[in-house]
This record gives structure tokens, C-alpha cells and sequence, in this order.
């Protein structure tokens, strides 16, 4: 009808034209403006505009020209052409007079309407002049803008037009639909209901009137309403509303603590946009729980990451109450320890950290110690009825716990419990543990300190044998006697483990005193009453032999040492050389020289062959057996070239070479030890004798060309070099250690190459070290072994390597070691010095080396277990540096058998770490939880043993307990960054996985 008056309006005024001018060419106009409409009226949009345009270009009137303009916009829109928008703004701002105008708006703003533009339709709906508008328009303008504003989700505009039109016929049903679904999303269920009801006969929309309903139902709290309502609607409805109805159904029944019919339509739920949230996951395993079927529940519950509200809590307490019922008491403590930590529910809060703590006692605990957490209850809850159990439980925590050093901290510091029982139990595990680790200083401090509370005779009689084996230790033998007498007469003594072995230990103090006669007394004691130590009831022996040996006493002291030759332990090749020696002494030098012939047979790499071999030249020499001696001494410089018997084997040749009249032979043996080992005393003593050699053969001259050329003697100034030294001497002999130290330095500036230039050094480095000032005493060590080898290089090599590695400086400490395992004479030198080669070579990156020095000290008897652990360790860690770990799982197996301490704790974590390479993760984290029970004092290994319990728990399917774990980590061991980056990248990497079927799971973009 528009368009119709519209045409008549423009017959009109163009009739006016025509009857005015009489002009054929309006006429042709009018019937290209009438072909225009018509095309126009027929949808023929772009034939339309051609002929709109063409019209509009040939015509000078500004009606017409409005009219044309109009239609070739209003064209454009309905073509989609680009710049529509701009053909009509430019037509209302050009013919703002026009009629067109408000149809204009009102004809694009339905276009838009129509094609589901609804921004664009709410452009122009808003410049429409609703009063021009008929009734009719004006609902359907209502309607639109209504249901345009609702689609953008502006329900509070969307109201205002849908309540205009909800008596229309036309548009009332709708709008009282969308006015149900804007009170619906506003809470207001009563009046969503009432306007539902309204339409529910609309087929249109019916379809969804039963899951609004039934939702509305259950946010209303009407569960029973809602489950009625959505099992209507559950069958026929489509898959998406399918889900949403089965968790409304779902939580109806969850409300109404019906769990068991809860469970079937909570599974069914899909979540939005397919994931769950933690309050989806909390309400199903809940459901779990209080139906008893624990397993599902902590199914449910350990997907809750990030939990951080009531529910949340809640959700973690029944986890490990969940975990308390099916015995997985690791699990249970994380979960109670989360539960504990959050202050939304105080009564779960309290019950949480109680629970916390008890499993704490039970099992062990890797964040804090155990008695630190049972404080904290005590703390927090000074009020609690449970407070006497755990004060119970304190007190044995702190024996339980192991961790003594935290224990002795929290029993000195705390007002809360002075049980000095317990005190006096702690402080002497503490103390054992200290003297175990090598640190006897520390050690004999908390031995004093249990002793000074001596409640527990059984406690106080161990406390004073270890005090005892501590001052020993510390070289203070005279306190220690005094602590293993007062042992001895303890009522109590013989009911100790230890008291089998005191006897043991009186003789060896009575040695070190020199007492021989009583250490002989103490060790026959010992051997009378040992029972199955045969290492330690071959070595009694040995030193009952040595103790006779000292005394003169040599057929008891022979008798002694065979005996340990029959025990054959790894030292029978000692006993077999003394009592080779001890032949000499009885006149037996026959059954000495085969004796010991027989040693070098039977022994071919024992550390004493040079002792043997020079001990039988001199045998020979003795019996007149020259070139049998000679041979010997040749033999032993031949084999044991590095021995220090080498230069006193060419001194003992030179001399045998001087009482023969063989001149000649002599000086060379001489001049041999001069040039090799210069300034030694040997090399003093074969000057002095070559000296008597030279005047025998009357070549004086030669002599004294040939002195002048050596620098640690000075012919002439040798009565006043002895002088000046002989007053060092007397300090040294009266005991002044300061004054000798001024005498030596006074000895040296005036001789610096003095004939007691060497030993002077070497006794001023080592009066410098027994005042711990080492700084001072090393260039006089390095000056000593800068020379050949000597009676003292062993020595200078030990003290100067000693110091480098506790310094750390490893480089300038290998090639000391390496020399000192080369010559060393004793025993425990050599032994030192692999041991600790191994420890350099694995310091500075030298992994291969590692190994074989690990492998040299384990295929060394004499070792101590410590020294054999320490050995394994350094194999193990080695091992894995190459990635061998099939060697590191053996070694560390190895280790862990006889270890203690850091070194136990260590073994544990890789026997953990190995089992979780082989995916037997409840294995891993059993060997983690008896870790953090008997270790927890180790936080390194606690913290690693925790990131591995971690990806145990993920490995098992448990995401709550990893990122928990993760999370506690980073959070409690900032003292260890390395351990917290490898948590970090590890909780990350879970969270990443997780979140793609938990919506609460916030991850790092």
C-alpha cells in the first residue's frame, strides 16, 4: 500500500510537469520510473537500481530525484552491497524533507532483523520516529528491537519492549516466552513459571518449558518438582539439554541425600563445553563416599585441583577419609594436610590437622617433623579434648621421628613440654648419629648433654661408653678411660650390647696411653670372653702381639700373632712380618730370614714387602751373608722404588761396601742417596760417611769439590748448624711449642740450607698444624715435599692434601693424593688418599675416573665399612652421571644394606627413584614414606623424594595427590631451588593435561 500511494503521490506532481512543459521526455521518464517500481516490487533489486539511477540522472526535479534515491538504497541493502549504509545515510542527510525518511530506517533496520543482523537491525531501530508508525509496525518494531536487545543478552532493554507487545496477537506469545526466559536467568521463578505457563501450548517453544521448569524447580530448592519435571523431559530431549537434565536430576536427588539414585544421572552429566567443574567432581565422589564405595569416591574427589573454597575442603577431608578406609595413609595425610590448611569450616579445619598429625606419628612426614606438627596442634588448639593423646604422642614423636637434630632444637626452645627423660633419649641418638658422620667434636657435646640428664640408667650407661669411644676418637685417651671405667662399673653394664666390647676398647686406650701392661691385661680379656667378631677378635690379637712386642715379651707376643694369622683377617699380613721380626729378638734369625722369605711368597701385594724385604737384608747382613744382603736391599730398590727404606737400602749397601774396603762401591751408594734424596737425614748421614770413605782413600780434595756443591750441607758451618738446632731441640723436649717455633724460624733464616733444613720445616708445619693455624704451616709442608722423597714427604703429602679438599680445591689436591697412594707406607694412607681421589676426580667432573677409583678402594679387605660405603656412593653417582644405571641401581643396592644417615637417605631416594623408572610406583612410594619416617631430618632427599612420590601419584591416576605434593613443595623448600624448578615444570605439565576435562584448572598461558 506504501508503494501505491507513494506512485500516486509521484503521478501527481510528475502529471502537474507534464500538463506545465509538455515534454515527451518526461513522459519516457515516467514509464522508466514505473518499469523501476515495478522491478522494485518483483524483488528485481539490481534491475531496479539501474533504471533508479538512470531516472534520477535525467530528471531536474528534487521530489523526484528523493524518490529515486531512496529506492537505490533501499536496493543496495537488499543486495548487500558494499556501502548500503552509506547510500542511506547520504539519502537522509541530502532529502531530510523527504517522506522516505522513517520508512527508510524502519525498512533497513527489518532487513537486518530478517537476516539475523541484529546489531546492525538495533542501529536503525533506534532512529526510527516510533509515533509515525501504524499499530501494526509498532508492534512488530516492539517485537524486534525486544528480541534484538535479547539476543545480545541486554535483558533489562529486552523487557521494556517485550512487555509492550505481550497482549499483541500476533507477538504476545512470543514475547511472554522471552519475558519467562529473562525472569528465568533473573532468579525470578515465579514469574518465569507464571509466563510459562502461558505459552506452554506453544509448540515453538514447548520443547524447552520442561528443563526450565525442572531447573527452576531445583534453584527454587523444589527437588522432587525438578526431578518429576526432568524425567519428563530426559527421554525426548536433545543431547546437550540431555546432559544439563541429568544433572539437574542428579543434584535433586544429591539435596534430598538420596546418593545411591544421585550417582547414575551425576555420571551421565558431560559438562559444559565437555568438562567438569571441582564442585561436578565433589558432588559425585561425595555420593561415592556415603554410599561406602571408597575407591570411586577417591576416583572423583582426586580429580579436585585447585580447590580453593568450602567445598573444596569438605571435598578434600572425605578424600582422606576415603584414603583412611582403603589403608592409603600416604594419600590420607596429604589430603588431611590440604583440608587443614583452609579456614572455611572450622570444625573440619580442627579435625583435618588432628588427623594431619597422628598419621604424621604413624607413618612420617617429608614437610616438617613430626614432633614440630604435634606442637603446632597443641598451639593452635590449646583447648582441644584430644590434647593429652597428643602430648602421648609427642613425647614419643621425638624418638620415633629420628630427626634429632630438629628434636633437640624443639626440646631446648619450646615451654611446652620439658619431659627430660625424653631429653636425655634425644640428645643421645643425637650424639650417636654425629659420632657415626665422623663429627666427634658436635658428637661428645650432646653426649654431655644426655649425660646431664641422667634419668634412664640404661641411657646413661650407652651415653658414657660412646662419650668414652668419642674422647678416644679425639685423641683425649686419658678422659676416655675415665669414661670406660666409669662405664665398666655401671650395675646396668653387662646388660648393654656394648659391654662385649670394652675390654676391646680399654686395651686399645691403654695402648694409646702406652700402658702396655694393662692394654695386654684388657685385650686377654676380650679374647677370653669374645664371641663371634672374628675381625675384631683378629685384630685383639694383633695388638696383644704388639703390646708384648713394645714390652720385650716377644714368645707371647709370636703367639699372639699367630692367632691372627689363623683368623686370616685383613691384617694377617702384619702379623705374619712381626712375628718374622720377633724371631730376631729371641736370636732366631734363621727361622726370621724364613719367615720372612716366607711373607714375600705368601704376600705379593701387601704394604709391607719393603719393610720385610729391607728387614731381611739387614738379617742377612747381620749373619754375615753379604751378597744375600746386597741381593735383598737390590731387590727392594728394584720393586718398591717409591719406598721410603730405598735410601736407607743404598745407605746400608754403602756401609756394608765401606767395611769391606770396597771404597769405590760405597761412594756410589753414597752419592746415590745424596743426589736423590738430598737433605733427608739419610742423605746427611752418607755425607758424613763418605766423608770418613774419602779420608781413607786419601782424597780429601775430592771431597771437598764435591760437598761444595751440595746446598742442604755447609762443611764449615756444620758444628754451628747442629748447635743452633740443638736449642730447637730443647724447646721441643721441654715442651715450649712457641719458643721451638721461634727457634726454628730463627734456625732457618740463619741456615737455610742447613743440615736440618728439612727437618726443620717439616717440625715447624708441624707445630703450626696442631695449633690449626694451616695457612701458616703449608709452605713449610709444600718445602718438604718439593724434595725427593723422604722420611717425612708421607706425612707433608697427607696434611697439605687434607687441606686443599677441605678447602675444596680439588686440582691441587689430585696430585698430591696420587703421590701419597703411590708411596705411602701405611695402610690407611693408601687408603686415604684412592678414597679421596675418587671424591676429587667426581668433584671436578671426572666420571670415568670415578669409577675406577671407586673399584680400587672396594677391591681393598682392609677397608672400613664407612670408607665401602662411601666407595659405593661415589660408584653410584658416577654411574648415573654416564648414564650406567644399571651399575648406580647396584651400587646404591649395596649401599643401602649397610648405610646410615645422609648416606641411608641418599640410597633410599634412588632405590625410590629406580622403581619409579621401572613404573612400580607403589613400590617407589613406599620406599619415599619410609624416607620420610626414618629420614626426615635429610630435607634435600625429603624434598626430591616428594616430586617422585608426585609423578607416582600421577603414574597411579591420582591428580589431586600430585599437584598437591607439587605444590607443597614449591611452597615449602625454597631453600632448595633446583628441586622447586623441576616441581614447578612438573605441576605445569599436569595442570596443562588436566584442565582439558576440568574447567576450575587455571594454567599458565
Amino acid at each position: 500500500m506504501r508503494h501505491y500511494i507513494t506512485v500516486l503521490a509521484f503521478m501527481t506532481s510528475f502529471c502537474g510537469i507534464i500538463y506545465a512543459q509538455q515534454s515527451a521526455a518526461f513522459t519516457n521518464d515516467l514509464m522508466l520510473y514505473n518499469q523501476a517500481t515495478e522491478l522494485y516490487n518483483n524483488k528485481q533489486f539490481l534491475a531496479a537500481q539501474l533504471l533508479f539511477d538512470k531516472v534520477k540522472d535525467a530528471v531536474d526535479d528534487e521530489n523526484i530525484e528523493a524518490e529515486c534515491a531512496y529506492y537505490i538504497a533501499n536496493c543496495a541493502i537488499w543486495l548487500n552491497q558494499k556501502g548500503a549504509d552509506d547510500l542511506m545515510e547520504n539519502f537522509v542527510t541530502e532529502y531530510p524533507t523527504s517522506v522516505k525518511r522513517n520508512a527508510a530506517y524502519l525498512d533497513v533496520a527489518n532487513y537486518y532483523f530478517d537476516n539475523g543482523k541484529y546489531a546492525y537491525a538495533r542501529k536503525w531501530y533506534d532512529r526510527v520516529e516510533v509515533y509515525a508508525l501504524s499499530a501494526k509496525e509498532k508492534e512488530k518494531f516492539n517485537f524486534n528491537n525486544g528480541y534484538a536487545y535479547f539476543k545480545i543478552q541486554r535483558f533489562n532493554e529486552a523487557k521494556k519492549f517485550f512487555e509492550d507487545v505481550q497482549e499483541s496477537r500476533t507477538y504476545g506469545a512470543k514475547a511472554k516466552y522471552y519475558l519467562g526466559f529473562i525472569a528465568y536467568e533473573g532468579d525470578d521463578y515465579q514469574e518465569a513459571n507464571q509466563l510459562f505457563d502461558e505459552v506452554k501450548d506453544l509448540n515453538e517453544y514447548n520443547k524447552n518449558l520442561s528443563y526450565f521448569q525442572s531447573d527452576m524447580n531445583f534453584k527454587s530448592g523444589n527437588f522432587e518438582e525438578a526431578i518429576k519435571e526432568g524425567l519428563v523431559q530426559l527421554p525426548k530431549s536433545k543431547p546437550t539439554e540431555k546432559s544439563e537434565l541429568n544433572k539437574i536430576i542428579g543434584e535433586s536427588y544429591f539435596n534430598l541425600k538420596q546418593y545411591g539414585k544421585a550417582i547414575q544421572y551425576l555420571k551421565a552429566y558431560r559438562g559444559r563445553k565437555g568438562k567438569w567443574t571441582n564442585t561436578d567432581y565433589y558432588q559425585l565422589g561425595y555420593a561415592y563416599y556415603k554410599e561406602g564405595n571408597y575407591e570411586e569416591a577417591i576416583s572423583e574427589f582426586n580429580k579436585i585441583i585447585e580447590g580453593r573454597n568450602a567445598t573444596a575442603q569438605n571435598a578434600y577431608y572425605h578424600l582422606a577419609e576415603s584414603y583412611l578406609k582403603t589403608d592409603q595413609k600416604q594419600q590420607a595425610l596429604n589430603a588431611f594436610k590440604n583440608a587443614s590448611e583452609m579456614d572455611f569450616d572450622a570444625t573440619i579445619k580442627e579435625d583435618a590437622f588432628y588427623n594431619y598429625a597422628k598419621l604424621s606419628y604413624e607413618i612420617g612426614n617429608s614437610y616438617q617433623s613430626t614432633p614440630k606438627i604435634l606442637l603446632g596442634f597443641m598451639d593452635q588448639y590449646p583447648g582441644s579434648e584430644k590434647k593429652e593423646e597428643m602430648k602421648e604422642l609427642l613425647i614419643n614423636s621425638y624418638l620415633t621421628s629420628k630427626n634429632y637434630k630438629e628434636a633437640m632444637e624443639l626440646l631446648e626452645s619450646t615451654r611446652n613440654f620439658a619431659d627430660k627423660v625424653v631429653y636425655q633419649k634425644v640428645a643421645y641418638y643425637r650424639a650417636i648419629e654425629l659420632y657415626t658422620s665422623g663429627n666427634y667434636d658436635e658428637g661428645l657435646i650432646y653426649f654431655t648433654k644426655s649425660l646431664s640428664q641422667p634419668r634412664d640408667p640404661s641411657y646413661t650407661s650407652k651415653a658414657t661408653y660412646w662419650k668414652a669411644e668419642t674422647l678416644y676418637m679425639l685423641g683425649q685417651y686419658e678422659e676416655a678411660l675415665v669414661h670406660f671405667k666409669q662405664f665398666k662399673d655401671f650395675d646396668n653394664a653387662q646388660t648393654t650390647v656394648v659391654f662385649e666390647n670394652i675390654d676391646y676398647s680399654l686395651g686399645y686406650t691403654y695402648f694409646k696411653l702406652k700402658q702396655y701392661l694393662k692394654s695386654i691385661e684388657h685385650f686377654s680379656k676380650f679374647i677370653n670372653t669374645a664371641k663371634s667378631d672374628d675381625v675384631r677378635l683378629a685384630d685383639a690379637y694383633l695388638r696383644l702381639g704388639d703390646s708384648n712386642f713394645i714390652s720385650s715379651k716377644y714368645w707371647p707376643a709370636m703367639e699372639a700373632y699367630n692367632k691372627a694369622i689363623q683368623l686370616d683377617g685383613p691384617n694377617a699380613d702384619y702379623a705374619h712380618y712381626q712375628k718374622a721380626i720377633s724371631y730376631g729378638f729371641v736370636g732366631k734369625n734363621d727361622k726370621k730370614i724364613s719367615d720372612l722369605e716366607l711373607f714375600l711368597t705368601t704376600y705379593t701385594r701387601s704394604v709391607y714387602r719393603d719393610d720385610a724385604m729391607y728387614g731381611l737384608g739387614n738379617t742377612y747382613i747381620a749373619k754375615g751373608d753379604v751378597s744375600r744382603g746386597i741381593a735383598t736391599y737390590d731387590r727392594l730398590i728394584d720393586e718398591t722404588p717409591r719406598s721410603s727404606y730405598v735410601p736407607k737400602a743404598l745407605l746400608k749397601q754403602g756401609l756394608v761396601y765401606y767395611n769391606n774396603d770396597q771404597g769405590d762401591q760405597a761412594l756410589s751408594k753414597f752419592k746415590k742417596v745424596v743426589s736423590q734424596y738430598p737433605g733427608s737425614e739419610d742423605a746427611v748421614q752418607a755425607v758424613k760417611t763418605a766423608r770418613l770413605v774419602y779420608v781413607d782413600l786419601g782424597r780429601t780434595d775430592e771431597y771437598a769439590s764435591w760437598v761444595k756443591g751440595l746446598s742442604f750441607v755447609n762443611v764449615t758451618d756444620e758444628d754451628l748448624d747442629n748447635t743452633s738446632y740443638e736449642a730447637v731441640e730443647k724447646q721441643l723436649v721441654d715442651g715450649n711449642e712457641n719458643k721451638a717455633i721461634d727457634e726454628l724460624t730463627k734456625y732457618l733464616k740463619d741456615f737455610p740450607n742447613g743440615i736440618n733444613a728439612l727437618k726443620s720445616h717439616f717440625t715447624l708445619a708441624q707445630l703450626y698444624a696442631k695449633q690449626n693455624n694451616n695457612e701458616a704451616a703449608l709452605p713449610h709442608y709444600q718445602y718438604v715435599i718439593a724434595k725427593e722423597q723422604t722420611e717425612y714427604t708421607e706425612q707433608a703429602l697427607l696434611k697439605v692434601s687434607r687441606f686443599y679438599l677441605e678447602q675444596e680445591q680439588y686440582d691441587k689436591a689430585l696430585p698430591l693424593l696420587s703421590r701419597l697412594e703411590q708411596i705411602a707406607d701405611y695402610p690407611q694412607n693408601i687408603i686415604f688418599a684412592q678414597s679421596n681421589i675418587m671424591k676429587a676426580h667426581y668433584q671436578l667432573v671426572h666420571y670415568p675416573e670415578t669409577i675406577t677409583y671407586a673399584e680400587k678402594v672396594l677391591a681393598n679387605p682392609k677397608i672400613q665399612q664407612e670408607v665401602k660405603d662411601d666407595a659405593q656412593l661415589f660408584l653410584a653417582r658416577a654411574a648415573l652421571q654416564t648414564a650406567d644405571e644399571s651399575r648406580a641401581r647396584q651400587a646404591y643396592q649395596k649401599v643401602q644394606q649397610t648405610a646410615r644417615g645422609e648416606l641411608a637417605a641418599e640410597s633410599l631416594y634412588y632405590d625410590a627413584y629406580f622403581k619409579n623408572k621401572d613404573a612400580n610406583y607403589k613400590a617407589s612410594n613406599e620406599s619415599i614414606q619410609r624416607l620420610s619416617k626414618e629420614y626426615s631430618g635429610y630435607k634435600l632427599y625429603g624434598a626430591k623424594g616428594l616430586v617422585l612420590m608426585a609423578k607416582n601419584f600421577y603414574g597411579l591416576k591420582d591428580a589431586y595427590q600430585a599437584t598437591y605434593i607439587l605444590e607443597s613443595v614449591i611452597k615449602n623448600f625454597t631453600a632448595y631451588p633446583d628441586v622447586v624448578a623441576e616441581a614447578s615444570e612438573e605441576l605445569q605439565r599436569i595442570k596443562k593435561e588436566e584442565a582439558k576435562t576440568n574447567a576450575s584448572i587455571q594454567t599458565e598461558q
